[in-house]
């Protein structure tokens, strides 16, 4: 699977950022997808997840409310609406992908980041 992100860019505090990221070479509906993030200094960390039925998602506590993740199987497209945007949202995003992975997700594919930046 090769992941496609973008969206990413220089926002204000309160503001809002739609990330996108288009899969290829595979079955996309088999797959779990995942956004993480890395901020400087700190450990990658997974932001949201969604099966790959999009029956069931993950949103880790810091992001939850502010965040949505949603798929478009027909597109081959996993998206990451985020909203109510903080400074400490600032990281650089990765789309991940893992086959039919849930509980504990290990990606087998990274898409190559996008930067957030959130302004105070």
């Amino acid at each position: 699977v090769q992941l496609q992100a973008s969206g990413g860019g220089l926002v204000q505090a309160g503001g809002s950022l739609r990330l996108s990221c288009a899969a290829s070479g595979r079955t996309f509906s088999s797959y779990t997808m995942g956004w993480f993030r890395q901020a400087p200094g700190k450990a990658r960390e997974l932001v949201t997840a969604m099966d790959w039925s999009g029956g069931r998602t993950y949103y880790t506590d810091s992001v939850k409310g502010r965040f949505v993740i949603s798929r478009d199987n027909a597109k081959s497209t996993v998206y990451l609406q985020m909203n109510s945007l903080k400074p400490e949202d600032t990281a650089v995003y990765y789309c991940a992908a893992e086959y039919r992975a849930w509980g504990t997700i290990n990606p087998n594919y990274w898409g190559q980041g996008t930067q957030v930046t959130v302004s105070s």
